[in-house]
């Protein structure tokens, strides 16, 4: 956002088939009608912030097949100019508040390892003595940790400012931090507030400190002399993850995004991020402890978090939806309904949000008394005639529990008024909520002749606390009966085919899919991908296995665990299984490893269960969402033949 409030900078990315890439510009969106205009025309140019006076944009550009770097421009345009030269690549460039620094985050690689053009294979082995030393999405992450850097922006009239000039020298302001998750200035510029786990007990917790680091330049005063200080501190009894900071507007406040975990340091299981309040010193330390502002047993909050005329505005999951929410003695809903509010961005006394409904996958609203939507990145998908919105369902578990979902058909002008076969679709998690913004996965089904039903049992987010945490050591029971009773509501409809049902599920989809498997033969397929199949062998395979299965199903090593943990495995019980199934995995899935695919495949095989396994090199736990576009395009291909062989859709 502009800071006088007339305009808004935003980025604008799309998969592009050819170049295999995403690639994207950024645009200047005005506030007066005068619409949008192509500020930048790099390859993937994204992650923009401006300056306070205006005068800038700094933002990341990726070349094809490159790494970010970080560049600035004028926010009136001309030519960008490229600040760094991150070996891995930068990301979450933020100008100081006097514009003439940028920071930036980069993983800072060990001296020999990941070498441009090296040989991987030839490196020094690595020595590991923590639980935590890898991440899906990054590989191996103690040997290129992420610290926070400032830049210069060079003026005008310094040989930096010409494009092709010498990069200036960045300064790493956190050579000692083993992981930095994100960084702002301080109001004042002197300093940084980043998040980090710095405890003693890091390694066998999950709690996180806000922590105030010196960014005085060389030769102010006090440069470089103060260490750094601990706003939040899990050595003196903290409980709280830190997920995000802001710095207020006047100094005196920092408002921070957090997960209270507990005295353990592990209470995650649909644990609710909240937003917390500190009060600062005129140094710029604590004054006291974080109070939490929101409920916390109602309220999950997204990563959104602005600050507006000295109030808090965040973003808070609310049954499929985010609301915009400004955190005041009374909190007020700005956007609310059902838009699924993705980012947000104040200036001038002003509020713009990302925001994505049934028919758009995202657009900037301009709040305020009547919410105007300025940018229509969606109408050429629209245009098509074949977007099929959502219908809201809620049905009736056995126990009398509502369930909240919805069903989208096919376009009965092509496939007629039914009965559609019809597919169960599963979201991951658990802990997290389907939406009603615009769903590819659901979309290419609806256009293939599909009717799908998707919704939130138990164990999802956006619904309070106790409806998160019913499924605590208790995978595979009220979830299911959730799940079935809105499978079984839907199919009250006569336009969904109750003979001929799938079912489909990604990470805690997979389980769940593979699970109902396990406990009927009323499918007549089911795709498993990326799936949480064996909690025993999830327990140090998986970047997060030593604490999720541990905690979410239970320990085999306690007493009584290993029945406990047998009773919620879909492996345990891979012998009930009759269903055939198509098995998706990515190869380098650190998540959900791979051998919990390639394990669930074999049992099946090997029991004469008509199975196949699809797995994709190079790919992650996220392929569905951000993996290479061809890939996502296989996949659907994958997907569409495994169901028109096991669900065919009629002929018209």
């Amino acid at each position: 956002m502009l800071p006088d409030g007339s305009a808004a900078i935003v980025s604008v990315t799309r998969p592009d088939l050819e170049a295999d890439e995403y690639v994207g510009q950024l645009w200047r969106v005005g506030f007066d009608g005068s619409g949008s205009t192509r500020l930048t025309r790099g390859h993937r140019d994204a992650e923009p912030d401006v300056s306070p006076d205006g005068r800038w944009v700094v933002f990341t550009r990726a070349e094809a097949k490159g790494r970010p770097q970080v560049h600035v421009v004028a926010t009136t345009g001309g030519e960008p100019v490229r600040l760094t030269d991150a070996p891995l690549g930068a990301s979450t460039p933020r100008l100081s508040p006097d514009g003439t620094r940028v920071l930036f985050l980069a993983r800072v690689p060990e001296e020999g390892r990941y070498v441009p053009g090296g040989d991987p294979a030839a490196e020094a082995p690595r020595h590991i003595t923590e639980l935590r030393y890898r991440s899906d999405g990054v590989g191996f992450d103690r040997d290129r940790p992420r610290h926070v850097l400032v830049v210069e922006v060079p003026a005008d009239d310094e040989p930096g400012a010409e494009p092709g000039a010498s990069l200036p020298d960045a300064v790493d302001l956190t050579p000692d931090a083993q992981d930095v998750t994100s960084a702002r200035w301080t109001t004042d510029g002197a300093g940084i507030v980043v998040t980090t786990a710095r405890h003693a007990q890091r390694e066998t917790d999950l709690r996180r400190d806000a922590v105030l680091v010196d960014a005085r330049r060389t030769g102010e005063e006090g440069a470089g002399q103060a260490a750094p200080v601990a706003l939040t501190d899990a050595d003196a009894g903290s409980t709280l993850g830190v997920d995000a900071t802001l710095p207020s507007a006047d100094g005196r406040t920092l408002w921070i995004l957090a997960t209270d975990v507990g005295p353990t340091g592990r209470d995650f299981v649909a644990a609710q991020t909240g937003l917390y309040v500190l009060d600062l010193d005129d140094d710029g330390h604590a004054a006291g402890t974080p109070r939490r502002l929101t409920d916390p047993e109602a309220d999950q909050l997204t990563g959104v978090l602005v600050e507006l005329d000295g109030d808090p505005v965040v973003g808070i999951e609310r049954r499929g939806a985010v609301h915009l929410v400004r955190v005041a003695d009374e909190p007020t809903t700005l956007v609310g309904g059902t838009d699924v509010v993705t980012s947000a961005a104040a200036g001038g006394g002003r509020l713009v949000a990302g925001v994505a409904r049934p028919g758009s996958s995202g657009d900037l609203v301009l709040v305020g008394d009547e919410n105007r939507t300025l940018t229509d990145l969606s109408a050429p998908l629209r245009a098509t005639g074949r977007v099929r919105e959502p219908r809201e369902l809620t049905a009736q578990a056995p126990d009398g529990y509502p369930v909240h979902g919805w069903v989208v058909t096919p376009d009965p002008q092509r496939y007629g008024d039914g009965p559609h076969p019809t597919i169960l679709m599963i979201h991951g998690g658990p802990f997290a909520q389907y939406t009603h913004a615009l769903f590819d996965e659901v979309q290419v089904l609806a256009e293939a002749g599909y009717a799908v039903v998707y919704g939130n049992p138990r164990g999802s987010s956006g619904y309070g606390r106790a409806h998160g945490a019913a499924i605590h050591r208790g995978f595979g029971t009220v979830d299911t009966d959730d799940l079935l009773a809105l499978l079984d509501a839907a199919l009250q409809d006569p336009a969904l085919d109750a003979q001929r049902v799938g079912v489909m599920g990604g990470s805690y989809g997979g389980y769940m899919t593979a699970w109902l498997t396990t406990r009927t033969d009323r499918f007549v397929g089911a795709i498993v991908e990326r799936g949480f199949l064996d909690p025993v062998s999830f327990v140090g395979s998986s970047d997060i296995g030593w604490f999720f299965g541990l905690d979410y199903v239970g320990d085999a090593a306690d007493e009584g665990g290993a029945a406990l943990v047998a009773a919620q495995s879909p492996m345990a019980h891979v012998e009930r299984v009759s269903t055939p199934t198509l098995v998706i995995h990515s190869e380098q899935d650190w998540r959900c490893p791979v051998e919990q695919g390639q394990r669930w495949f074999v049992e099946l095989r090997r029991r004469g269960v008509p199975a196949e396994l699809l797995l994709f090199p190079g790919e992650g736990h996220e392929l569905t969402r951000s993996g290479r576009p061809r890939h996502r395009q296989q996949r659907f291909e994958h997907v569409l033949r495994w169901w028109a062989t096991h669900l065919p859709v009629p002929r018209r």
